[in-house]
């Protein structure tokens, strides 16, 4: 059975995500865009930012001079993103279920974030709804962690950190039989001088390039092209983060 229920697991991540880990993830994510995308994209074109959590890749591209819209389903990722891209339009919304007109030059959905798609048939869902809101020859960018990724960073990996009013932790697991990944949430919070404790497992697909290229195909994308950061585009130096682009061609 397919959910209905807007996503917004990552509200609990959404303090941790602006705060520890955009810097790190960007670090990867601008430069492949600088080498995929954007020399083929006029100033001004309008790109929709699929899952832009905190907001600081729509900034870079709004500093880039394209008019952005971004879509989340955690509110609380979208209260940062609001303090970090305050020109960008930004929606409430869930990858699965949006429904926008054809009106976006470019669609961008990078960090891994359509890996929380937990079905194929969900991530089908997705691909049809960016497909809509393409323009025609519009291009769509989406990036998957793949099985090496998890196998080799999924395999018990511990981070965290401690603030004055907060501290976190997390650790990793990949199952290489369910091809699931999960991140295992600890979080303390210091509210009117009493801490809180909050635990919870946060959930991850891993799909292969196969059915991805095949969700792609079914939605009507084509001319579909594939680079790994790591062995493709030299960005990375551990292999298994995945970026697929495609177009919408319409012929008249």
């Amino acid at each position: 059975m397919i959910s209905t229920t807007r996503y917004d697991d990552y509200d609990v991540l959404a303090r941790i995500y602006n705060e520890d880990w955009a810097s790190g993830i960007f670090q990867e994510t601008l430069p492949v865009l600088e080498k995929l995308l954007l020399p083929d994209l006029t100033k001004g074109a309008h790109i929709l930012d699929l899952c832009c959590g905190t907001g600081h890749l729509a900034q870079q591209l709004l500093k880039h001079g394209y008019k952005i819209t971004g879509i989340d389903g955690s509110e609380q990722m979208l209260h940062y993103a609001r303090e970090n891209a305050p020109e960008a339009k930004l929606i409430l919304g869930d990858a699965r279920f949006f429904d926008l007109p054809a009106t976006f030059d470019v669609v961008v959905s990078t960090t891994g974030s359509l890996n929380y798609v937990m079905k194929l048939e969900e991530l089908e869902d997705v691909f049809n709804n960016v497909y809509k809101a393409l323009t025609n020859n519009g291009i769509f960018l989406c990036h998957f962690f793949s099985e090496e990724e998890y196998s080799s960073n999924w395999n018990g990996k511990v981070a965290g950190d401690v603030k004055d009013d907060y501290a976190w932790s997390t650790k990793n697991i990949y199952n290489s039989e369910s091809k699931l990944g999960q991140i295992y949430l600890t979080v303390f919070s210091l509210v009117e001088q009493t801490w809180q404790r909050l635990d919870k497992v946060i959930s991850e697909s891993c799909y292969t390039k196969e059915e991805i290229i095949s969700a792609l195909e079914t939605a009507g994308f084509c001319e579909i092209s594939i680079y790994d950061a790591c062995c493709d585009l030299e960005i990375l130096q551990t292999p298994g983060s995945t970026y697929f682009i495609c177009y919408k061609r319409l012929y008249i």
